[in-house]
């Protein structure tokens, strides 16, 4: 959420950012709704501070002008409640403003791609996807995950649960040691968190809503860790706080339809490792921790030895709480083609103005916090890159050297 002061003293930034973000708001609505709020809340001030003058006053009061405050006082409050609804409806589909370093673009065709890394694999033989090598080796069963679970479900097996965990558990453990603090995270979550960490009202389809509970499935452990600290006042010395979560994710796929309908690149359910930082109000600081956050995904992936490309995102395709976004594509010969595999994202104050997240300075100002967040590893999407990357001309995938010691062997095989 952005400072409706803000919104007033740049108005023009404001439009063309949400025209970049292809996101459509009622500016001129939003402006005269915020006019009749600001003056409401001039009279509700100051019938309440004549209410206290005449109450101070005891049995001197006048009692008649006290009965006409009280009916006044009760028909602003009332009125002033309706325009703050309707006034926050409108600031939430305001988005936020993207750095001058991001292309403007209405697509995905519009992102920029910034480096590379690894050779891309040179095969002596017709290479499979990951769903003949899965079936051959006997390492995924979609056809009985569809049976118990519906589309998009699955079972992994064999040696591709055992590389999921381990996957999962080096990741965890690589970033822990870095200093960031482990956390396991519920997957059930209020909706204030989809407000506040900006996917709400935007992407509701997306999400699963258990309406007995009222409880939403998270899609990415971003959503509840931002929120860990929500409406809390923090010390300035205690920042930055730098957490690795691991969460069972879900996602609805709504927006997908026919895309990636087979195999385990597109699912419902997924287990994923998420970096998330709570910083200072410092807009160098925070690239600094945006780069650092890329740096520990590409790490990640050069352990692994997977080929990979960063891309700079567009306006268009960044979504709408980023300031800046990079995703991470990594090379699927399956594909013939990169496929993505992380996004690493800066939200400027945007998500704690919505969570109320905020600090004190050395100064003893309060002010909004930073958040950023990047996916650390996904899974099973990971293993489709594994699987592709590291096939074998007899059928047989090799594991990663990293990952062997945790699953006792270096190749899987028939």
């Amino acid at each position: 959420m952005l400072d409706i002061n803000f919104i007033r003293e740049n108005l023009d930034l404001c439009e063309e950012a949400a025209k970049n973000k292809n996101r459509q708001v009622e500016w001129h609505k939003l402006l005269e709704l915020d006019d009749r709020r600001r003056d409401l809340i001039g009279k509700v001030e100051t019938l309440r501070n004549e209410r206290n003058i005449i109450s101070q006053q005891g049995a001197d009061a006048d009692r008649e002008r006290a009965k006409h405050i009280k009916e006044d006082l009760k028909k602003n409050e009332e009125e002033l409640r309706s325009i703050e609804e309707r006034f926050n409806s409108i600031m939430l589909t305001v988005p936020n403003i993207p750095d001058k370093s991001v292309p403007i673009g209405k697509d995905e065709s519009g992102n920029k791609e910034i480096k590379k890394w690894g050779k891309i694999p040179k095969f002596s033989f017709a290479p499979k996807d990951h769903i003949a090598l899965a079936k051959v080796l006997d390492l995924i069963d979609f056809e009985r995950g569809v049976k118990v679970g519906g589309f998009r479900s699955y079972f992994l097996k064999n040696e591709a649960a055992q590389l999921e965990l381990a996957l999962l558990f080096y990741t965890f453990q690589k970033l822990v040691g870095k200093g960031y603090t482990p956390l396991l995270a519920p997957s059930l979550v209020r909706e204030f968190t989809l407000f506040g960490n900006g996917q709400f009202p935007w992407g509701r389809e997306e999400v699963y809503h258990l309406e007995k509970d009222d409880l939403y499935l998270a899609g990415t452990a971003e959503v509840p860790v931002t929120a860990y600290l929500s409406d809390e006042i923090l010390n300035e010395k205690d920042l930055p706080q730098k957490f690795v979560a691991f969460s069972t994710c879900f996602r609805r796929e709504a927006g997908s339809y026919g895309k990636d309908t087979k195999g385990a690149y597109r699912l419902h359910q997924f287990n994923k490792i998420e970096q998330v930082i709570i910083s200072t109000n410092d807009m160098n600081n925070s690239f600094t921790l945006h780069e650092e956050l890329l740096t520990n995904a590409e790490e990640i992936l050069q352990d692994l030895k997977l080929p990979y490309r960063v891309l700079l995102m567009c306006t268009g395709d960044m979504g709408e709480p980023q300031v800046k976004k990079y995703d991470i594509e990594t090379w699927m010969p399956g594909r013939s083609g990169y496929g993505e595999t992380m996004s690493n994202s800066f939200m400027g104050d945007f998500q704690a103005r919505r969570l109320k997240i905020r600090y004190k300075n050395k100064e003893g100002k309060t002010m909004y916090c930073h958040t950023l967040n990047n996916t650390a590893i996904a899974s099973p999407r990971i293993l489709v890159a594994l699987f592709e990357n590291y096939q074998q001309a007899d059928g047989s995938i090799k594991i990663p050297k990293v990952l062997q010691p945790l699953i006792g062997k270096d190749v899987i095989s028939r």
